[in-house]
């Protein structure tokens, strides 16, 4: 897999737990832990996404 399409694919992680994120946010049944824990997903992806971005 060469950087620029693994790159892609990370972004596409990122913006489908964006999306997961603010649909849970909106339900009033939400689970606040699993908000959380998708938010660190999505945290721990950009980063990632920076460092390869860098080299």
């Amino acid at each position: 897999m060469s950087l620029s399409s693994h790159l892609q694919e990370l972004k596409k992680k990122h913006q489908n737990l964006s999306e997961n994120v603010e649909v849970m946010q909106r339900s009033p049944a939400s689970d606040d832990l699993e908000i959380a824990k998708l938010k660190k997903q999505k945290l721990m992806l950009k980063e990632e996404i920076s460092k390869l971005s860098a080299h």
